[in-house]
């Protein structure tokens, strides 16, 4: 997780970096209002979880396309918005939402998914806030018709306002979107690519805190292999970099049952845990019918919360290494399992190894020259050889993972770009432009178009078609069958609800965590706790 034993000493990274070393999931809502008073309950009431969890202010869309005014006007007007006008709301109104709630022990991130963020940067750090999220490739293409050079440009400037901070003493923190671009259908190897890609661009602009995303597809063991692979590669480029993985719960269309979006909620948490994330960002039982209440939201965190501490304790059952490293175990306190840290492992690398065990791909990714990262020949190749390939993935906490070829395919596409220029950001335009990175289904101009990817039955998903894309050979049983016209995309599309409503359709009501005791949930009458436990225990994060 960090770059060295020590674990960093403050702000949004030290806090996920110490519930890590503690054993613990961080979970996080997705939450905005754009009425203040709306925006701090929010953020007490998601403090008052009974979870660790850190809080969320998501923005509104005119804020995140940059339209001001049209925020100006809604507030004045008292029109609604969909999220926390940051920009417009002056600032000594944001540090009155955030006075006695925001604080080394509940960090607060703002959420926006803007491709020029420079002004929502400049406001959250008048506020005193310093973490935030998204990227120029990932804000761009998905989101926006911005051309990716003028995304690139602005992220530059976005970063290094950030970065900025750090000689004031602080720990700025920022946050990959690479790890979802469309939300589905895009084949893991490429989420990996381009969220990598946006920490080296974060680190090559001055950043040292970043945490690097992927989202939750529809296939646990390919998710599985994925985030270890990403925690790898992570390890392998950002060593002077303090990092984590975090990852989003299923970001496509969602299960129309409560039933369905719980299973589906759990299951992410246990993904989380097995593949060594440190933070999850929930979804709701209601995300697939409007955006949720609070309560709601604090119900998937506690939900999220339990089902990670049923998984740590049955990973500690099963005799397997926990999963931050066999220094963890699992400990029974009362109604809740929580896990703490034992001796010697807390704050190493949180996913994979790459100490020659022969479980890991041995060629670099890129090598690094003290000025930044530098392209060498295909990444993940040695000159004159085949991708590495070793059969397994070694995740180093549990059953190995089967390699796929998600490794190899990353590496081509993150090689690929790094040979194009020293400089990230003008290696990104020039990747898209030569159709090197191609989102599958993005329509956005600087997208090649040319990618195509397929769902199998089971959920995994393939390419079917690399365009440009370095890739050719690389993953197992090569290119599949492509989704056919509408109805097939549409079909593909709703795989994962189809899916997870079936599940809950056919799951004994009384029964959840595969067996285990049924977790209580907080009904939106009960009353909100304070203080929780393993908030507690995680202690303070600055002097």
């Amino acid at each position: 997780m960090t770059r060295s034993a020590a674990l960093p000493a403050s702000g949004f990274g030290a806090f996920v970096a110490r519930a890590r070393a503690a054993g613990v999931l961080v979970v996080q809502p997705r939450m905005g209002m754009a009425d203040p008073l709306r925006m701090r309950e929010g953020l007490l009431a998601t403090r008052g979880a009974d979870a660790v969890t850190v809080g969320t202010i998501t923005l509104d869309s005119y804020t995140r396309t940059g339209d001001l005014a049209a925020a100006r006007r809604a507030l004045a007007e008292g029109v609604g918005l969909n999220g926390y006008p940051i920009a417009t709301h002056p600032a000594d109104t944001t540090r009155a939402v955030l006075r006695g709630i925001a604080d080394p022990r509940f960090p607060v991130q703002v959420r926006h998914g803007s491709a020029a963020p420079e002004h929502i940067v400049r406001a959250l750090l008048a506020a005193g806030l310093d973490a935030t999220e998204g990227g120029p490739v990932s804000y761009c293409l998905p989101y926006s018709r911005t051309p990716l050079r003028e995304a690139v440009e602005d992220w530059r400037r976005s970063c290094e306002l950030l970065a900025a901070t750090r000689e004031l003493g602080a720990a700025p923190h920022l946050e990959t979107f690479g790890g979802c671009l469309m939300g589905q259908l895009c084949p893991p190897s490429l989420l990996i690519a381009v969220s990598v890609l946006e920490a080296l661009f974060f680190r090559q602009h001055g950043l040292r805190d970043l945490s690097l995303s992927y989202a939750q597809q529809a296939d646990p063991r390919q998710d599985e292999e994925a985030l270890t692979v990403l925690g790898r590669l992570a390890a392998e480029l950002l060593p002077d970099v303090d990092h984590h993985l975090v990852l989003y719960a299923y970001m496509g269309v969602f299960p129309r049952s409560p039933g369905g979006a719980r299973l589906l909620l759990e299951d992410a948490a246990r993904l989380a845990v097995r593949a060594g994330a440190a933070r999850l960002i929930v979804k709701t039982t209601a995300e697939a019918h409007r955006i949720p209440t609070v309560e709601e939201n604090v119900r998937a965190l506690e939900a999220a919360a339990a089902a990670a501490a049923h998984e740590h304790a049955r990973l500690a059952r099963s005799g397997a290494p926990g999963p931050y490293g066999p220094g963890l175990q699992a400990v029974a306190t009362g109604s809740d399992d929580t896990v703490r840290a034992g001796t010697g492992l807390v704050g190493t690398s949180p996913v994979g190894r790459t100490d020659g065990t022969g479980l890991v791909g041995t060629s670099p990714v890129g090598r690094t020259d003290g000025t930044g990262l530098v392209g060498t020949s295909p990444v993940g190749r040695t000159a004159g050889t085949d991708p590495v390939r070793t059969g397994l993935v070694g995740t180093g906490h549990g059953p190995q993972v089967v390699d796929t070829g998600i490794e190899a395919e990353a590496r081509a596409l993150i090689g690929a770009v790094l040979d194009l220029d020293a400089d990230i950001g003008r290696a990104l335009v020039r990747a898209f432009a030569a159709g090197y990175l191609d989102v599958p289904y993005c329509l956005h101009p600087d997208n090649a178009g040319r990618a195509r990817s397929s769902l199998t039955p089971d959920g995994r998903l393939h390419w079917s078609n690399t365009g440009s894309m370095p890739l050719a050979g690389l993953a197992d049983g090569g290119p599949r069958p492509p989704i056919l016209g509408s109805a097939g995309l549409l079909s593909a599309l709703s795989h994962v609800q189809r899916t997870y409503d079936a599940r809950a359709a056919a799951r004994p009501a009384a029964e959840t965590f595969d067996g285990a005791a049924p977790v209580p949930i907080r009904t939106p009458a009960a009353p909100p706790r304070t203080t929780s436990m393993p908030r507690r225990e995680l202690g303070l994060t600055t002097p």
